[in-house]
């Protein structure tokens, strides 16, 4: 009896550690899904829970008080082409060859003669976020801007997107033949609408299933653009003070606003708000005015400033310095919210100093999937700090951007509360405490001369790990048409998909 009560007791715990193991391995954690939407030219002061007192964005404040709110994110580059490169690789667009936007400017007669985008185009060799995504077993979809390539070669549907449509135009009505594939929406609806339906659609075809959605938006690039009824509103809306208050970027900030809000309730409808990961982020700094110096108003637009200097005026990035285009704190840092339900605790505001170039390891990392082992990535996942872990305070991240927009050509660093930029025309540092100088109006490089060289050698030797190109000095250097603006040599490749040539 006694030897049969062991056999017995034996049996039982055998059969139980079994159990329990087949449970472990028949149960495994859902991987969530996630929705990234991405704003176009929109400034980290444009928001209301950023600090903005004339633009509403109910929704996306809504979005920040359920997840978190970053005050010390950036995009890898101060244009559009050059940042979304970085958020599709992980990479610095330094180390990828693209610094401008596609194609870019080209000034001929300026001091400097600036290197060219090494490929006018996002090269189909690099794993995007799409691929590695799609990967880990999630469907995927993109739609509106894509601005990697103009030819459907190097379209997302190449780069690992099941879905997408391209916005490829500069319509924000009457868009259809700008698409990729052609849409068949009404004439009078807004393209930030249009974006959304496209994704709200996918959504519904894809909730069994994990999904990775990319909304990319063109709100609020110009030309300014908008329905009639929402600009009369902030027509009328006092205006706030140190702030332009434009009522046609104001109605475009709007629109954004609603897409963010559509689909969280959509979300809400399908039981799909707890399994799904939401975050907001813009490509670049706010944009204040033209770098040509026209109107930024639509034609059909430009009635409601007849006479006003906000024809010519979208914004102010206050307290940022400066705008897009610029290595100022006001053409890189943006504004970045990310929902987890469950993991992110909600209302919480993180000083965590990220980059674009975290997005694709965080999303790799939020999906529980692998990274290409042939793949450099330069940026991290930033999980971590979602969840509530203390993040490195001291972490140092980089810019290169060699051409002339706004400013001149420059690389900058950032490492703890420091900023040191590099002006490649004349060979000068500048060095900022962010920390006591937000608006980076009191160059310290003279007064701190060990912090400013000791980021200097860093910046140096960042530039040289990622072969960063450089401007050279300009043999057609003519000082009274400097400001003239010429053919761009890497147009044709461009428009064909090709290679550019060096210039």
């Amino acid at each position: 009896m006694r030897r049969l009560l062991i056999f017995f007791l034996v049996v039982t715990t055998f059969t139980s550690c079994k159990s329990d193991s087949k449970n472990e391995t028949t149960e495994p954690t859902k991987q969530p899904n996630i929705i990234f939407i991405l704003a176009d030219d929109l400034g980290w002061a444009d928001l209301p829970n950023y600090g903005n007192e004339f633009n509403e964005a109910p929704n996306i404040e809504t979005l920040a008080s359920q997840g978190m709110q970053f005050t010390n994110a950036y995009a890898a580059n101060p244009v559009c082409s050059p940042t979304r490169a970085s958020i599709q690789t992980g990479q610095y667009p330094a180390r990828i060859g693209i610094n401008d936007f596609i194609p870019g400017h080209w000034l001929p007669y300026e001091k400097l003669k600036v290197p060219t985008n090494k490929t006018q185009f996002l090269p189909l060799s690099y794993e995007t976020i799409g691929e590695a995504m799609k990967r880990s077993g999630y469907a995927t979809g993109y739609f509106g801007k894509w601005h990697l390539g103009h030819t459907e070669k190097h379209y997302p549907k190449n780069q690992g997107y099941d879905t997408s449509v391209v916005q490829r135009g500069g319509s924000f009505f009457n868009f259809n033949d700008e698409m990729y594939p052609k849409t068949d929406f009404p004439k009078d609806k807004s393209l930030s609408e249009a974006i959304t339906d496209l994704g709200l659609d996918f959504i519904e075809k894809n909730q069994k299933k994990p999904f990775f959605l990319f909304l990319a938006h063109y709100d609020v690039h110009v030309q300014l653009d908008a329905q009639n009824e929402l600009i009369d509103k902030y027509v009328k809306k006092p205006k706030a003070s140190n702030y332009p208050s434009n009522a046609v970027y104001a109605a475009m900030i709007e629109n954004i606003d609603s897409s963010v809000g559509r689909i969280m309730t959509n979300l809400k409808k399908l039981n799909l708000e707890d399994d799904t990961i939401i975050v907001f982020f813009s490509d670049n700094g706010g944009l204040v005015s033209r770098y040509d110096k026209k109107p930024l108003l639509a034609k059909d637009k430009l009635h409601y400033y007849k006479s006003d200097s906000l024809q010519y005026i979208a914004s102010s990035n206050k307290p940022l310095r400066a705008e897009k285009g610029t290595l100022f704190e006001g053409g890189i840092r943006e504004p970045f919210i990310v929902k987890w339900p469950g993991k992110t605790k909600p209302g919480t505001i993180s000083e965590s100093i990220i980059s674009s170039i975290d997005l694709f390891p965080t999303f790799v990392d939020m999906a529980k999937g692998t990274f290409s082992e042939t793949q450099m990535i330069d940026g991290k996942s930033i999980v971590p700090e979602l969840l509530g872990e203390q993040p490195d305070t001291e972490r140092a991240i980089f810019w290169h951007y060699p051409v002339y927009h706004h400013g001149v050509p420059a690389s900058a660093i950032r490492k703890g509360n420091y900023k040191l930029i590099h002006f490649l025309d004349d060979d000068h540092l500048e060095l900022y405490n962010l920390k006591t100088d937000i608006g980076e109006l009191k160059n310290i490089a003279s007064f701190q001369t060990e912090k400013a060289n000791e980021l200097f050698s860093l910046l140096q030797n960042w530039r040289k790990n990622v072969d960063a190109a450089m401007p050279i000095m300009n043999p057609n250097f003519d000082e009274s048409r400097k400001e003239e603006f010429g053919h761009h040599p890497g147009i044709e490749d461009t428009l064909n998909g090709t290679v550019t040539k060096k210039s």
